[in-house]
């Protein structure tokens, strides 16, 4: 234990393995690592991982060892659930000030419908979010409709849409201002670029590691082992996470989902029926609105997806 930090208060979770924690009194970077104290549990909670990185906690010094007593009340954080119909469900991060998710039109290609599950998780528990199409040295003329298409289908969504390469450093010092002073996560599937474009926007973080797509199956190698936090140089903390391959949804009233859809939400008080599904009924303005053009078919057709997600898991 490090004769500067006091023997009982305060910290931040920046790192965590397995069983292991690090933290760090932010906005200090003085790191020491902790485990969890056994009865530490969170109410109500079904995630596998009571403690995220994020999250703020009490520790106490015991042993020559840190132990993390308890956790505080969250602001937001984003929970996903494991893929394959599992029940297990994993709290990516906490306390938030933003989230950028990471895509790409190709190598690999974002499926629309892992965008649509994010988005909806962090309009369901209160983070900010910006998407970032990365990989902007990449583009051809095919690549860039297909960019234009999905700016149209997210912006008229209501969300705000950058679009960067780490590799050439097109939109990367706009992206750096937008970090300073704040706690932000970079989530995506793998292969995307988020170390990379980390590393292009604090050179300093190069013991972040990237790795090559893999060619067979145009997918990413997973080079983040664990969701760990860093300080950037330039003021704020970045969460770099590991590449996701499925997000399932945790805790979902199917009769909610729609609210979590901004383009829905401005719509739906004109559905004769309330509630309204969406699906089946007459008058309702959100099929009148995806008829009209007003909303996305591909929205749309995720939201039902994920209706018929909730179904499977009931």
């Amino acid at each position: 234990m490090s004769e500067t930090l006091p023997a009982k208060g305060q910290a931040v979770v920046v790192k965590h393995t397995g069983s292991h924690y690090l933290l760090s009194r932010l906005p200090e970077w003085n790191l020491f690592p902790a485990v969890l104290r056994g009865k530490v549990r969170l109410k109500g909670s079904t995630a596998t991982n009571p403690v995220a990185v994020g999250d703020v906690v009490d520790y106490a010094y015991e042993e020559e060892m840190s132990v993390i007593e308890a956790v505080h009340p969250r602001k937001n954080y984003i929970i996903r659930r494991s893929a394959n119909l599992s029940r297990e469900a994993h709290i990516i991060a906490a306390n938030l000030d933003h989230a950028y998710l990471i895509v790409t039109m190709a190598y690999p290609e974002t499926k629309l419908a892992f965008v649509d599950r994010f988005l909806v998780t962090c309009e369901a528990y209160g983070v900010p979010v910006t998407i970032v199409i990365n990989k902007r040295d990449l583009y051809d003329s095919e690549l860039e409709e297909l960019s234009a298409a999905f700016r149209d289908i997210y912006e008229a969504a209501g969300y705000e849409i950058l679009e960067v390469s780490a590799i050439t450093g097109e939109g990367v010092d706009a992206l750096r201002g937008r970090l300073k002073g704040k706690v932000s996560l970079f989530s995506g599937t793998s292969g995307v670029g988020k170390s990379s474009l980390i590393k292009a926007m604090d050179p300093s973080l190069d013991y972040i590691r990237t790795a090559e797509i893999s060619q067979a199956h145009l997918q990413g190698r997973h080079t983040t082992t664990f969701y760990e936090m860093y300080p950037l140089a330039t003021g704020g903390f970045i969460i770099d996470s590991p590449g996701i391959r499925g997000f399932g949804l945790v805790d979902f009233k199917k009769e909610e989902l729609s609210t979590y859809f901004p383009e829905m939400l401005k719509v739906m008080d004109d559905c004769r029926f309330k509630p309204c599904t969406h699906t089946h009924e007459p008058g309702c303005a959100v099929k009148a609105a995806v008829d009209e053009g007003a909303i996305s078919p591909d929205r749309y057709y995720s939201y039902l997806g994920m209706l018929e997600e909730e179904n499977k898991y009931r």
